[in-house]
């Protein structure tokens, strides 16, 4: 008998748009579903199974315990923070996982092991060898699960490329990790961490919707968005290109965590 949470799953990946056989981005915030009677397990069990030809990916974020004063990241014990779908993900099903002291991302699929091989070689969170800057040549997508782009992470790649000096400490306040991988080899890495801005993401939804490429909906009182990476970042490189500055928030405006 199929679980009623891979019904639900497969359900919104259909109406999301998603292919089956692509690249899949999925951050969420399970508290309502879990509220009506929703098992996480059982719904990313769903989401595995809709991918099952593609790649699942979740961001394992780290940056809150990964830190100059306890430098070191552990791919298969440091915990992450985003969560309780995302770690579960990272714990139980995921084979993979990115080699990064703060943002990290956990993944099951096709190309899993090809999509996470590189983040520790660049020396920003987001950079072009991170999953999200090789999944911009794949069929790639973004779902944001009861949040909104102010969640989205494939944005802080667009403002790394554009402008740098505007949204990361420079070259000189690197910071020195150390990264065990799952078998036990030890990597070192600088990294410039992203300046702590008041960053306005969610500007971008409405041009977006506009051009018919965001789509939106609700599932148990839950909202739901997905955008195809490629269309994401085109309007967000966009505006970047215009204005360098065109991430930050106005003065006075709410500051999202």
């Amino acid at each position: 008998m199929i679980a009623r949470e891979s019904q639900i799953a497969a359900e919104l990946l259909d109406r999301a748009r998603v292919p089956g056989g692509g690249v899949l981005f999925v951050h969420s915030a399970f508290r309502r579903l879990a509220a009506a009677g929703l098992r996480a397990e059982a719904f990313i069990e769903g989401l595995i199974d809709y991918m099952s030809a593609g790649t699942l990916l979740m961001p394992a974020m780290t940056w809150r315990v990964v830190t100059p004063t306890n430098p070191w990241f552990d791919e298969l014990e440091t915990a992450s923070h985003v969560g309780v779908v995302a770690e579960l993900f990272r714990r139980r099903y995921a084979t993979h996982r990115s080699l990064h002291p703060t943002h990290s991302v956990a993944a099951y699929g096709r190309r899993a092991a090809e999509l996470t091989a590189t983040h520790h070689q660049g020396d920003t969170p987001c950079p072009l060898t991170s999953p999200y800057g090789k999944a911009r040549q794949s069929d790639a997508h973004v779902l944001l699960l009861g949040i909104g782009l102010e969640r989205c992470t494939a944005i802080h790649h667009a403002e790394e490329m554009v402008a740098p000096e505007i949204y990361l400490f420079p070259a000189e306040a690197a910071e020195i990790y150390w990264l065990r991988d799952r078998r036990g080899g030890v990597h070192q890495m600088r990294l410039r961490r992203h300046l702590q801005l008041n960053r306005d993401f969610p500007q971008f939804a409405a041009p977006l919707a506009q051009a018919g490429t965001l789509r939106s909906g609700e599932i148990y009182d839950t909202p739901w968005q997905a955008v195809a990476q490629k269309d994401l970042l085109a309007v967000v490189f966009t505006a970047l290109e215009r204005d360098p500055r065109a991430i930050i928030a106005p003065p006075g405006a709410p500051i999202i965590p």
